[in-house]
């Protein structure tokens, strides 16, 4: 045998003993709830216990009742104190303003009927344990029934983008709530240290002002016009994300098409009448990648050349950053 083929063949055995030993580390786990009652508004219901290390890979909930949407989901890694996740149930899966709207779903999230029925694939990556909780929304009634799957893996990796992420990455919520922004001000959304990369944007937004001139409506959602932008490593100038509020989302004209679902994003609420919408974006195969810190920020309307585009009202915006961060 030529030396080439032999080192060829020497590559291959040793890369497919490799690939046996990483599937032979892989180990599905997971539970449900069925028609049960564990939930209340004075603590916490453990949904979820796991000791090891691995992924969460997939999380359902179902269940219908008021207030259902805003029931708090957490979830603690590796023996936190302060879940690192910490969502509303609908905000945690891209909507916003308890919008009910339902069948819609991608690979990633969706909600398929009614009540909270919604659902989510996020890679949530740990070390040693996971644990997810549940918490009723103030007003909800108290234990009401409910239905619960979640799954995952042991041993499986986390990759954005193509790339695997290091070992010690983990998914981390960072949020934003009832933030009410100036006409023109620019806000973080989030600003963090360290390295990571950009997950995924939900974002719910609702300008303050109602004009009476209807030829002039549009300007009460010129707040869209706002561009998403990304400082680097301490950087004074932004990697620009967007063009436009609307168009980070990918749509367009301020959503004059009305709702929409993709893989990369969605529109989940559009309220024209209330200045409302809410939105989310997803970023795996569009990876935005930091080192030595981030911070994302929006901005209430835009300013061109020096000169604020439009009459855009005061805006309040509620959103949730998820980011891998190691």
């Amino acid at each position: 045998m030529k030396p080439w083929l032999f080192l060829l063949a020497v590559t291959l055995t040793l890369t497919v003993r490799a690939s046996d030993a990483e599937l032979s580390r892989l180990k599905t786990f997971g539970t449900i709830g069925k028609q049960v009652t564990p939930l209340s508004l004075d603590r916490e219901a453990e949904l979820f216990h796991y000791e090891g290390q691995g992924c969460l890979t997939h999380m359902w909930f179902g269940g219908g009742w008021p207030q259902c949407e805003f029931t708090r989901v957490r979830i603690y890694v590796d023996g936190e104190t302060n879940a690192g996740i910490n969502m509303e149930l609908y905000m945690g899966h891209g909507i916003g303003f308890g919008d009910q709207f339902a069948p819609w779903g991608t690979s990633k999230i969706g909600k398929m009927g009614t009540g909270t029925s919604v659902y989510d694939t996020y890679r949530i990556p740990f070390g040693k344990s996971v644990r997810v909780t549940a918490q009723l929304a103030p007003g909800a009634p108290p234990h009401p029934q409910f239905w619960w799957i979640i799954r995952g893996t042991e041993g499986l990796p986390v990759e954005l983008g193509g790339v695997r992420l290091p070992k010690q990455a983990r998914l981390k919520l960072h949020r934003l709530e009832q933030y009410q922004a100036k006409p023109f001000e620019e806000f973080s959304l989030c600003e963090v240290p360290g390295n990571g990369a950009l997950y995924q944007v939900t974002m719910a937004a609702r300008g303050l002002r109602t004009v009476v001139d209807e030829k002039q409506r549009w300007q009460d959602l010129s707040f869209m016009e706002g561009c998403m932008r990304a400082y680097i490593g301490g950087a004074q100038a932004p990697l620009m994300l967007s063009s436009g509020l609307e168009d980070y989302f990918l749509g367009t004209y301020y959503f004059n098409r009305g709702r929409y679902a993709s893989e990369v994003a969605g529109l989940t609420h559009f309220d024209m009448a209330k200045n409302e919408f809410s939105a989310y974006r997803f970023h795996d195969q569009d990876p935005v990648f930091f080192h030595h810190g981030l911070r994302l920020t929006a901005r209430c309307g835009e300013v061109l050349d020096g000169k604020p585009m439009y009459n855009c009202p005061p805006t309040v915006y509620t959103t949730y950053v998820w980011l891998y961060q190691w």
